[in-house]
């Protein structure tokens, strides 16, 4: 009997090991049937197939970021002291420049009538020719109808009091002072903007200054969000205060400059005209 046991599991152990191998077959023919439509299926496919590239990922669209701390953050969130003094500010810097405009036109035109008053006044027979020829409303042709309108006056008690001479100076002199001060119109506000606009945005500074002092001690920390928006203001003031200086002055400086050129050539002119007026030459004779 114990013989017979050890035979019957002798036979079960071969049948289970031989179920065994029996099953690892099975599971490797299924896994290379499986395998086999993958390749023939990779092999189907065309040899000068391109590849699809992947599809490109959505560009991203940059936001664009508006200045919170430039001129229009300043108009918009400014207050009415602020926009005061920028408004000042503008104001100063377009008279200054329409100032600069009208007076270089104005010492060109001038500049103009003395190449003509060289050119025709002198080439004239009369005195009262040469006159007429000299452009209306010009400096030159001012000057020589005073001294020729004084030059006749010269006459019965007031010969026997003042000289000639004299009396044609004067007229001279007061032709000057007048073409003096039309040229001098507009000087004394470029003078002006000049000297005051730099403080004007000084005054812009402070007060930007003192806004962000007032953030601080509200939010109790001196944060970079706190500070930068005043202190920008601020800064903004002072450049636009020396914006509106320096051209002005600069411009001051070469008018004067040029409105003594002017002057120079009046002066010339009525030289010249006085020793006829005194002589009793003819222009010509001048020339």
């Amino acid at each position: 009997m114990k013989q017979l046991g050890i035979r019957i599991n002798k036979y079960l152990l071969a049948a289970v090991t031989a179920g065994s191998l029996l099953l690892g077959a099975v599971s490797a023919a299924h896994a290379e049937d499986a395998a086999k439509p993958a390749v023939v299926e990779a092999k189907a496919a065309p040899a000068d197939a391109t590849p699809v590239p992947p599809p490109m990922p959505p560009k991203k669209t940059v936001e664009e970021v508006d200045n919170p701390y430039g001129l229009g953050a300043l108009w918009a969130q400014g207050d009415f002291v602020a926009k005061g003094t920028l408004m000042i500010l503008i104001i100063m810097s377009m008279g200054s420049w329409y100032i600069l405009v009208t007076k270089l036109l104005e010492q060109r035109r001038l500049f103009s009538h003395a190449v003509e008053a060289r050119r025709d006044f002198w080439a004239s027979k009369t005195v009262a020719d040469g006159v007429n020829a000299l452009a209306d409303g010009g400096a030159f042709r001012f000057v020589a109808e005073n001294a020729v309108q004084a030059r006749q006056e010269f006459s019965g008690e007031l010969a026997t009091r003042v000289g000639l001479n004299t009396w044609v100076e004067m007229a001279f002199n007061r032709s000057f002072e007048e073409i003096q001060a039309r040229l001098q119109i507009g000087m004394a506000f470029l003078g002006t903007v000049g000297s005051t606009a730099p403080f004007i945005g000084l005054f812009g500074t402070v007060w930007g200054i003192y806004h962000a002092l007032t953030a601080i001690g509200i939010a109790g920390q001196a944060s970079i969000d706190k500070v930068a928006g005043p202190v920008g203001e601020a800064l903004i003031m002072t450049a636009i205060g020396l914006g509106v200086a320096v051209p002005a002055v600069l411009s001051y400086n070469w008018l004067v400059r040029r409105n003594k050129s002017a002057m120079a050539e009046v002066h010339g002119f009525s030289a010249d005209l006085e020793k006829v007026l005194l002589g009793g030459d003819r222009p010509k004779a001048q020339a």
